[in-house]
């Protein structure tokens, strides 16, 4: 995960407010808006509640102060990092954590098992190989002696949790990356800060991993012609941001995962920045992106990842063996693209949503 450090965007970017406005109870007009950099993406948080000028700095301040924690545990940009500290102890050796660092890797070892090794934080290795990581290397494919010597160690059972106890190893010399879930992780921390404020109405953006409480309108929830949040799903466009489906949100979060973005081209053939931890190359089916939607947004994050990685037939399969709600693009070899989700996405979106999309039940 890119560090915020290195993004100081959200220094400059905040809280747009009313020319002139200085008076800490003046209201604000709704929806109110706090965006800028992080993580080397970026974050929007929009509310809908009623705000007064210093509700709406004590927020922000908050959200930045939510971002900040989780990029000092979880960067692998940042030396002194809680993660990297954790990547540079001596092999064997059980070192304390944090109780949030302890929840997220639980997280993804969960899922790890569950998709048989798919979803693997110990490929931070590979990733730096392949340069899409922390460490300075070329974009340029690498040589077969390299990737076998990563290869060789990566793989979950490498990293040991003892939840009690708040405490972890690594039993191989292996490269513990989150970025696969740490995101959507400060995401449901900013969101459980707004919930703590009494906040009811937002939508929370961090890089695409969205988290939609209550109504974009600030409706009551009882509200018969109440507005719930809308999201775009993209289509898998290399060149531009083009919406395929809106999906409307309400108290829910989703995540999306996929291969049209990040990238490198050599000799003619494309090597996305999505790795299968089991071959330690990059996937080469025809699944374009994946969004999961989940109550939590850092399960939601690593299931996208994983899904992404096992490719439309054996992900959809595994979505609907998990209960997951699931849409998938794929792209068709006559070109263009097909959309299909899971059983249970039907069953969180509606039949009539599904219809009007023109989706596909797997």
């Amino acid at each position: 995960m890119k560090s915020l450090r290195l993004h100081p965007l959200w220094l400059l970017c905040g809280l747009v407010l009313l020319a002139g406005c200085s008076e800490r109870d003046r209201p604000l007009d709704s929806p109110v808006r706090f965006e800028g950099g992080v993580f080397g993406s970026f974050y929007q948080v929009t509310i809908a509640d009623p705000l007064t000028q210093g509700q709406a700095r004590a927020l922000e301040a908050g959200i930045l102060e939510v971002l900040e924690a989780v990029d000092v545990s979880m960067s692998t940009y940042i030396d002194d990092s809680e993660l990297s500290i954790f990547n540079q102890m001596p092999v064997g050796e059980w070192q304390p954590l944090s109780d949030e660092l302890m929840a997220v890797l639980a997280i993804a070892q969960s899922v790890a098992e569950k998709s048989d090794g798919a979803f693997d934080v110990t490929v931070g290795g590979l990733v730096n190989l392949w340069s899409f990581g922390a460490e300075a290397r070329p974009r340029e494919v690498p040589g077969e002696a390299d990737l076998a010597g990563r290869l060789e160690v990566v793989g979950f059972d490498a990293v040991e949790l003892d939840l009690s106890a708040l405490q972890a190893r690594r039993t191989r010399e292996v490269f513990v990356d989150l970025s696969g879930v740490a995101k959507g992780h400060a995401s449901d921390r900013v969101a459980a800060l707004l919930d703590r404020e009494g906040i009811e109405h937002y939508l929370v953006n961090l890089g695409g991993d969205l988290i939609a409480s209550g109504y974009r309108d600030g409706s009551d929830v009882s509200a018969d012609d109440a507005e719930p949040w809308r999201i775009g799903i993209e289509a898998p466009l290399e060149d531009r941001q083009e919406a395929r489906h809106v999906l409307p949100m309400h108290d829910i979060s989703v995540a999306t995962s996929g291969d049209y973005r990040n990238y490198f081209e050599e000799a003619g053939q494309r090597f996305s920045h999505t790795l299968d931890p089991r071959s330690g190359r990059p996937i080469t089916h025809r699944l374009a992106s994946v969004t999961v939607a989940h109550p939590s947004n850092a399960w939601a994050d690593a299931w996208a990842t994983a899904l992404m990685v096992l490719g439309e037939e054996e992900g959809m399969a595994l979505a609907d063996e998990q209960g997951l709600s699931v849409l998938m693009i794929v792209r068709e070899e006559e070109g263009g693209w097909s959309s299909r989700v899971s059983t249970a996405f039907v069953d969180v979106f509606g039949e009539t949503l599904v219809a009007e999309l023109g989706l596909e039940v797997h």
